[in-house]
């Protein structure tokens, strides 16, 4: 007669025959090209595909279930479903995108934007060939990853050739239009951002610094120059930071009432709050307080939409290839408790981190968060590809040979949709 084995042999015999399956934790990683850890997720939660790239687990909710999503990694043969309960969303945000950057060039944290250092990510700029192809960027991105918004960083120094308060530029203006146009002619929305921390040359836009007056002045001229198209959207300023808030409130509202009466009445327009629009401080700063009560002329606030960025280094800096986090619970969890009570829209214009294991873990549990709760989050955007290159430490530029561009690791596993 055979002895029985021991409990430990037995549970290796049966984790090398397939009988004891591994099992990740609630938004680990559970398949995608390539991987090969855990396939079954904890209980209460299940396996849902981002990409062919990334797949990881899905935490349980009552009020939503998702569509039968595969336990198996893409490509690894046989699959077996389940279906999830979720958080109130489609599973899939309206908007995935990237930062197209090289206009905004020569822009500081004071809002001083050097303009001789703007390097436009225009392949035929000023009739040289050397210069980066965002718009063949954004033709593949939308080709071959199914993305569907672009954010354009540009200086207001440079839209009106550093004349504060001044018309715009007719030739500066012509070079960014190709951009947006290269943009708009891919059937993706285009959000044309001003990049300018709420500042010029050092001084708050309202505080002191330029008046409400000139900072409309620029926002009516582009939005009568582009009130006719339905797929612009206007980000009304980049990243404040130290500012009275309320007063801050004051001007968004300015900027939001010059949108729409130069005729742009329905085109989505994104609020920034201060602290650099940081998601995790959306609640604490007053910035969700003080954005609420930003209005259209009419009272109501459609298609008005919070601007928040997010990085995921230590310091939430966006300068470290190293990701800590994936600010689910410190930011995103609560964020989407207050939109979803208060009955209002985010966006996330803002994030990435290095082409590493580290990043590609937690950025991809980002934005599979706000995935699964698109109801509050309309989407995410990449920083950022345009004019940078393999030598900037969170670049998302793809590398072209011939007609073929080939994705950053971190753009391929966290951003695509293909």
């Amino acid at each position: 007669m055979n002895k029985p084995m021991a409990p430990l042999l037995l549970a290796a015999t049966l984790m090398a025959s397939g009988a004891i399956a591994q099992t990740q934790t609630v938004w680990g990683q559970c398949g995608g090209t390539g991987y090969s850890g855990p396939t079954n997720c904890a209980s209460g939660s299940a396996c849902s595909t981002l990409n062919p790239y990334y797949a990881q687990c899905i935490p349980g909710a009552t009020s939503f279930t998702t569509s039968t999503t595969s336990t198996k990694p893409p490509g690894s043969g046989s699959t077996t479903t389940s279906s999830a309960s979720a958080p109130t969303g489609s599973g899939q945000t309206r908007f995935a995108g990237i930062n197209i950057a090289g206009f905004d060039f020569g822009c500081t944290t004071d809002g001083t934007c050097v303009t001789s250092q703007v390097y436009p990510p225009l392949k035929n700029f000023d009739g040289a060939n050397n210069y980066p192809d965002g718009i063949g960027q954004m033709q593949h991105f939308v080709n071959n990853d199914k993305l569907n918004i672009f954010r354009l960083p540009v200086g207001w120094q440079y839209l009106v050739n550093n004349n504060l308060g001044g018309t715009l530029d007719a030739t500066n203006l012509g070079y960014y239009d190709q951009l947006v146009q290269g943009c708009l002619a891919t059937g993706a929305y285009c959000i044309v951002d001003i990049h300018n921390y709420a500042r010029w040359n050092g001084a708050i836009i309202g505080q002191g610094g330029p008046t409400n007056a000139q900072f409309t002045n620029l926002w009516t001229q582009l939005a009568t120059k582009y009130a006719s198209q339905s797929k612009i959207w206007f980000g009304i300023v980049n990243e404040p930071h130290d500012v009275d808030i309320n007063t801050w409130a004051t001007t968004v509202q300015a900027v939001v009432t010059a949108i729409r009466n130069a005729g742009a009445t329905t085109q989505f327009i994104s609020l920034p709050g201060t602290d650099y629009q940081s998601a995790g401080n959306f609640l604490s700063d007053g910035s969700s307080t003080a954005l609420s009560q930003v209005k259209n002329p009419d009272g109501s606030t459609t298609n008005l939409i919070f601007d928040l960025h997010k990085y995921l280094d230590s310091d939430n800096s966006g300068t470290s290839t190293t990701c800590v986090t994936n600010n689910i619970a410190t930011a995103f969890q609560p964020v989407a408790t207050w939109l979803r009570q208060n009955k209002r829209q985010a966006i996330l214009t803002e994030t990435g981190g290095g082409n590493t294991q580290s990043c590609i873990q937690d950025v991809c549990q980002q934005n599979q968060f706000l995935n699964q709760n698109s109801d509050v989050f309309l989407g995410y955007l990449g920083w950022g590809a345009g004019s940078f290159d393999s030598t900037y430490a969170l670049t998302l530029t793809p590398t072209q040979n011939g007609n073929t561009w080939t994705d950053t690791a971190l753009a391929a596993a966290c951003f695509s949709r293909a």
